[in-house]
């Protein structure tokens, strides 16, 4: 599995309504919410999780230098940023993983917002927001379960490009070592992904 690219076409999830709610703004002791709202909220949630096919990829690297300011890992792949080199450490491996929540639910936003449906919009995008997360947190646990093996795991949490110090640009090295155009994502002039809801990560082996 070191140095090559697993393609995951389907990954299988329940919307993660208690995180959905939270990012929608909504505080389970503070906030009041009537019945109505919740089964409509809830109604939103259940259709946009049908339109949502989530997919990802990642790929295990050795690194072969981290000398606190440039992360160099196997197949020429580098990253100049003293915040991840610090956040790697002495990890002696790299984990890059994607997800995106695929094309259909981006269309689906675009659609209720013509039609001045805000409220079903604000709901599809917070639950795609949060199903692409969590799509990473499922390849996390699936690359936890290979590492337990070996008695490694991988580190508690993950680094992005754009995040502190490394350069957003640094996505299209994601980009193109997750072959992330696989499953349909492209990427822009800017090193944005698209569809919106895709997102890149690596966390460090220890």
């Amino acid at each position: 599995m070191l140095n090559s690219v697993m393609i995951l076409e389907k990954i299988i999830l329940q919307p993660p309504t208690a995180k959905i709610y939270s990012r929608l703004g909504f505080k389970k002791r503070t906030t009041s919410l009537t019945p109505s709202r919740q089964k409509e909220t809830d109604r939103y949630i259940e259709e946009a999780a049908g339109l949502i096919c989530l997919q990802g990829s990642f790929m295990m690297l050795s690194i072969l230098k981290n000398d606190g300011r440039e992360t160099v890992l196997t197949g020429g792949t580098s990253f100049s940023s003293t915040k991840l080199a610090a956040f790697l450490g002495s990890c002696p491996a790299a984990v890059l993983m994607g997800a995106t929540a695929g094309r259909a639910i981006m269309e689906a936003i675009v659609d209720k917002t013509t039609q001045d449906n805000l409220t079903a919009a604000v709901v599809y995008d917070a639950t795609a927001s949060e199903m692409t997360d969590a799509a990473l947190d499922w390849i996390t646990d699936y690359v936890n379960l290979q590492l337990r093996r070996e008695n490694r795991r991988l580190l508690p949490r993950r680094f992005s490009a754009g995040y502190a110090d490394l350069a957003l640009e640094n996505q299209k090295e994601f980009y193109e070592k997750l072959e992330l155009a696989k499953i349909g994502v492209t990427i822009t002039p800017d090193y944005l992904l698209v569809p919106e809801k895709s997102v890149t990560a690596i966390s460090g082996i220890i």
